[in-house]
């Protein structure tokens, strides 16, 4: 029988250890499908951060790099520079790139340093708890929010896609969504033209995807997508955010 459908080249055989329903698997297979489509694996270089995705090391079949919570793009600029050849890319979640290292994300892109960043924000601590992240929505019930995110006591959710694009040494900024097929695909070609233009030479790129995390937030898997569309969307609107010409 012929094979239509098989694991990426860039992906190792290791199962994933995501909880039921977390989308975080979409993600590490887009990624492993643009770098089999660009011919790139054998010289990426992937830095896997501290949260949800801190054994991405074993997932991606390239060479990989731990960093400390937060740290990661300063990491992934160490290398590029010692490597200016290779294609580097940093993975983190919102609590690891918006509370830990949100210092070290802002000068990765003011500086303008040739790497792509895949931020994955599902608007809470994952591993950890579920504890409210700097992307928790207003009234979002966390296990440091039991009443809801309240405005005058931990403020208003950073939308870093914004934020981010405001830098001249940012070349590309987009939020993409994986909760649907149609979503799903157009987060691959966000990560795809990411990658692409530092293959290019060019400068600082992110895509943030808005994702799921079923079991910290209180739901089933089918349940937190349409909890995804309703209501990260809104306050976390989708599209380039910055393209540089």
């Amino acid at each position: 029988m012929k094979k239509v459908f098989t694991r990426p080249k860039s992906l190792t055989g290791k199962p994933f250890h995501y909880c039921p329903g977390c989308t975080h698997g979409i993600v590490h297979r887009l990624i492993a499908e643009v770098m089999d489509e660009l011919d790139i694996r054998e010289k990426t270089i992937g830095v896997a951060p501290v949260g949800c995705a801190v054994f991405a090391y074993e997932y991606f079949n390239c060479d990989m790099q731990e960093a400390a919570h937060g740290r990661a793009p300063a990491v992934a600029t160490g290398i590029k520079r010692v490597h200016p050849d290779k294609i580097v890319f940093t993975y983190q979640g919102d609590g690891d790139l918006a509370s830990i290292g949100p210092a070290e994300i802002v000068h990765a892109a003011a500086r303008g340093e040739k790497i792509s960043t895949i931020f994955i924000n599902n608007a809470i601590y994952g591993m950890t708890g579920g504890q409210m992240a700097p992307t928790s929505l207003i009234g979002q019930v966390t296990t440091t929010s039991p009443y809801g995110r309240q405005v005058d006591q931990a403020g208003y959710p950073i939308r870093m896609s914004e934020m981010l694009a405001t830098l001249d040494g940012a070349v590309y900024i987009e939020r993409v969504s994986v909760h649907d097929i149609r979503h799903i695909a157009r987060a691959k070609r966000a990560i795809k033209k990411s990658f692409e233009l530092q293959i290019a030479g060019k400068g600082f790129s992110l895509v943030e995807v808005l994702s799921t995390c079923p079991t910290n937030w209180g739901m089933s898997p089918l349940e937190s997508l349409d909890w995804l569309k309703d209501n990260m969307i809104p306050y976390y609107p989708l599209g380039v955010k910055k393209e540089a010409e």
